[in-house]
């Protein structure tokens, strides 16, 4: 296995316009200097655990941006596997996503999401939402020290 640099956040969405309106809102607003980008939940845990084909060892973002619905693994089995487990359970979670049903929200906090947004339609508006997360969970939050 290799060790690799992990980057500060890691955003798991399917959609590439909201992944590229994310990125955009927390580079500009200066609140990020390295985001991964994944596209689906199985890549998604495959990186996080160490085993897709990169074989890399458990990565520790300061925050897990990601988007209910996924392709291969829904966000929903993504956050329970990572809530279960000792080295990632303390990492922040936002689940965000479009939809406001209440049986995806009760779900999302029962697994341990730190917090669940519902992405606006309006870019200003989802610029903004992404700048006050990443403020909150980047520059205010005081999380624990990572166990490896």
């Amino acid at each position: 296995m290799n060790i690799k640099e992990y980057p500060e956040v890691l955003l798991v969405e399917d959609r590439e316009e909201d992944a590229v309106l994310t990125i955009r809102a927390l580079k500009k607003y200066n609140l990020i200097n390295d985001i991964k980008w994944l596209e689906d939940g199985q890549h998604a845990l495959d990186y996080l655990f160490g085993t897709g084909p990169e074989k890399v060892l458990q990565a520790i973002p300061k925050l897990i941006l990601l988007d209910l619905k996924l392709p291969r693994v829904n966000g929903l089995e993504v956050l329970e596997q990572i809530k279960a487990s000792e080295g990632l359970k303390s990492t922040p979670v936002i689940m965000m996503t479009s939809s406001k049903e209440d049986v995806d929200i009760k779900k999302a906090y029962e697994l341990g999401v730190n917090s669940y947004i519902v992405k606006p339609i309006d870019f200003m508006n989802f610029a903004d939402a992404v700048k006050q997360l990443g403020m909150y969970w980047l520059m205010l939050n005081q999380p624990p020290k990572p166990t490896q």
